[in-house]
């Protein structure tokens, strides 16, 4: 079921920004590039704890499900509250922790069993990560290692992460680099008519896949008004990187498959076993005035599954009154086809991979959308939590909404908030 999120995650992922969290679920977005999902603490002031409350609700609709060959229903939903809390050990060393949930329905899940309402129609996955980020005796370096785990219905992921990032003395540049490791079991979950055994005997064993991710930035500040970020993010996969219960429907035959096209005539998609992902971006920063930024983001990304994409983002914010912001933003995706894809009885049985999934297809994709942000000077309240000592300090509120729509058809609306708060 992991493909079936990738669009909502990917969503998600700018609500993340927004709190300037790390760590994110081990998934994939639209152009196949992992996320960047550290759970190490985020820079800032080593004299607070921070809590931020996330939430989001994302839904989609679409008709090329590759549960169902690359067609049937994509209509998707998934409610995903997070919680994030950064804490101040000492005056340099803080920890982090990132625990949530995603809760989601899918119709095209559900024709796993081709059984309206069956258990696989819907499903939670659990997440928790931590880390610990120390900045050494010269006040210029920072060290930070963390590790994670993730568990649904049919997967178990853990993560672990390293970093390393220095500054100038000037505090105008600094050079971080940083590497994950994901180990994950999935378990094997076949289309009914595809099980050996009985329609009932769905799980059939388990296999694993391990993703490894090197990130290297380098920011500078170039300008009063102008700062600017490159960075290569490097991917290797091995394992188990097609989906078992996903179709694929062909347009010829084979003692096999029997008549072309009949319903319980498909096989399950197939992909190679080892994967390579090379990702570049560039990220600027314009003040063009007190009350006005543009942040413009590149990215160009190419594989060895034949994916070449480029990713065009642009955000606005802008300052109405000195504690209320908006920001329209806007983000731009195109990609080629993956040697593997064809749609729905286009593949004939000599392939030796083959897959419907409309994520590896060629496509644009536009994303819009507003967001606001309020944060007043003192908070927007103050209370005491039982229990506690001092003060805890309501310190700002984000909403977002985004729209998105691919040239394949499908559409999707997300919801996000995040509330930050400030403890003793």
């Amino acid at each position: 079921m992991k493909k079936i999120l990738l669009a909502g995650l990917a969503f998600a992922a700018p609500l993340a920004a927004l709190a300037q969290a790390t760590p994110t679920p081990n998934r994939l977005d639209g152009s196949g590039i992992v996320p960047n999902a550290s759970p190490l603490p985020r820079p800032g002031s080593y004299g607070e704890t921070e809590l931020d409350i996330l939430g989001s609700y994302y839904q989609q609709n679409g008709d090329h499900s590759a549960v169902e060959g690359g067609i049937g229903s994509q209509h998707l939903t998934d409610v995903a509250p997070t919680i994030l809390l950064n804490v101040p050990l000492d005056s340099t060393t803080r920890l982090a922790a990132n625990v949530g949930i995603d809760y989601y329905a899918s119709a095209s899940s559900d024709k796993i069993d081709q059984v309206m309402s069956s258990p696989s129609s819907a499903d939670v996955r659990y997440h928790a990560d931590f880390g610990l980020a120390h900045v050494l005796a010269d006040k210029l370096t920072t060290v930070g290692a963390g590790l994670g785990v993730s568990k649904e219905y049919d997967y178990l992921s853990f993560n672990l992460v390293g970093s390393w990032a220095r500054t100038s003395r000037d505090g105008n540049r600094q050079l971080s680099v940083s590497g994950q490791a994901f180990i994950d079991k999935i378990t094997l979950i076949t289309p009914a008519e595809l099980r050996v055994g009985g329609t009932k005997n769905k799980k059939y064993g388990s296999d694993n896949r391990q993703s490894f991710t090197l990130s290297v930035v380098y920011a500078q500040v170039l300008s009063k008004r102008l700062q600017a970020s490159v960075s290569i993010e490097p991917v290797a996969q091995r394992g188990l990187l097609s989906t078992p219960f996903q179709r694929v429907y062909f347009f010829d035959s084979s003692p096999e498959l029997g008549t072309p096209g009949a319903l319980g005539t498909a096989l399950a998609e197939v992909l190679p076993r080892l994967r390579y992902k090379y990702p570049a971006s560039l990220r600027l920063t314009y003040y063009a005035t007190d009350l006005v930024q543009l942040r413009g983001f590149y990215r160009f990304y190419n594989d060895n599954f034949g994916i070449r994409a480029h990713t065009l983002e642009l955000e606005v914010p802008v300052k109405v009154s000195p504690f209320f912001t908006l920001y329209p933003f806007y983000r731009y995706h195109t990609q080629t086809s993956a040697d593997y894809f064809a749609p729905y009885l286009a593949h004939s049985v000599t392939n030796e991979f083959y897959t419907s999934d409309y994520d590896l297809s060629a496509f644009s994709a536009h994303k819009a959308g507003l967001g606001l942000r309020y944060a007043p000077l003192y908070g927007l309240g103050r209370f005491k939590i039982p229990l506690g000592h001092g003060v805890t300090k309501f310190k700002s509120l984000d909403l977002r909404y985004g729209y998105y729509r691919q040239t394949t058809g499908l559409t999707a609306n997300v919801v996000s908030f995040d509330l930050s708060f400030v403890m003793p």
